[in-house]
């Protein structure tokens, strides 16, 4: 069955990029509505749509904008805990261009939204189901979805700090694994990029506080790493996230290798752009309980939700 949220839940924080303080509420919607975000801010209060075909490239993070050209950035985190959850449909009141980055990580929004409730809808949920392997690939970026019964997602990075070097991780998604094994790791970055990103008008709500900045073999963070493979594993966290604008849960493998937003959502445009190689699956009890978030309690939250 289809989900949302049984009651409102409000988080306030910085926003990442612009530095400003915003707030989101996320609110529950009926069967079949999708994850929509709303500017409350303003006139009309516009809503887009969290779809892969509204995303735009955007450094750092995903964006989506609608025809009207009004848009909300860093949607990423949120994305991935609705997805970890199972939350199927929602409406995301934003009072501004960005939603706020917390602690870096999901944690904060999953740890809320199993206070809230998840409340089951009487409407049948259907999925993605990958029928055949799709591949993208920019630069020395790559990633992959081949079918697989449950969503599945490896990550492979490399980078040349030794605060992070090279890590890989590969994980089966249901039951709750997103919760258990993911939602805590922040996202990070390298000393060396914070004046950069500054100078470009970028990170300016960017904290010690809200990512984990490296240097060398330095984690200037204070209180260091969450896990040894913090890095890989917040990756996997943004994939799943981008996945999700998918407008469902997907039944397949994801491979990423130094993949981002860009070629995540590259990788949902070639899929989509190939009728051979996905469709609809209506889920019953048996697909259902591969699904992330099913089964999922507030016991399967990290120390630090």
């Amino acid at each position: 069955m289809q989900t949302t949220l049984r009651s409102d839940l409000s988080l306030d924080g910085i926003g990442l990029h612009l530095g400003e303080t915003a707030r989101v509420t996320l609110r529950p919607a009926p069967a079949d509505h999708g994850i929509v975000f709303r500017r409350v801010d303003l006139p009309g209060r516009p809503r887009v749509p969290a779809r892969w075909d509204r995303v735009i490239v955007a450094p750092l993070n995903t964006r989506i904008e609608s025809d009207a050209g009004v848009s909300v950035s860093t949607i990423e985190h949120l994305m991935a805990a609705l997805a970890g959850c199972g939350i199927h449909n929602l409406l995301v009141d934003v009072d501004g261009p960005e939603v706020p980055i917390l602690d870096g990580s999901a944690a904060c929004f999953v740890s809320g939204i199993l206070r809230a409730g998840i409340q089951r809808l009487d409407a049948p949920l259907r999925v993605i189901e990958i029928l055949a392997p799709v591949s993208v690939r920019l630069g020395d970026a790559t990633a992959r979805l081949d079918p697989s019964e449950s969503l599945r997602i490896s990550f492979e990075i490399t980078f040349e700090e030794a605060a992070i070097g090279h890590q890989r991780k590969s994980l089966n998604m249901a039951n709750g694994a997103f919760a258990r094994e993911l939602c805590d790791c922040r996202t990070f970055c390298r000393a060396g990029d914070v004046t950069a990103m500054r100078e470009q008008g970028l990170a300016l709500g960017g904290s010690y506080e809200n990512a984990v900045v490296v240097d060398g073999a330095q984690v200037l963070s204070p209180g260091g790493l969450r896990r040894a493979d913090e890095a890989v594993r917040h990756k996997m966290l943004d994939a799943l996230g981008d996945l999700y604008t998918a407008g469902a849960p997907i039944l397949g493998a994801y491979a990423g290798q130094r993949a981002g937003h860009a070629v995540t959502n590259a990788l949902l445009r070639a899929l989509f752009a190939r009728p051979d190689a996905w469709a609809w699956k209506t889920c019953d009890a048996e697909i259902g309980a591969r699904l992330p978030g099913v089964g999922l309690t507030l016991a399967d939250l990290p120390a630090v939700a």
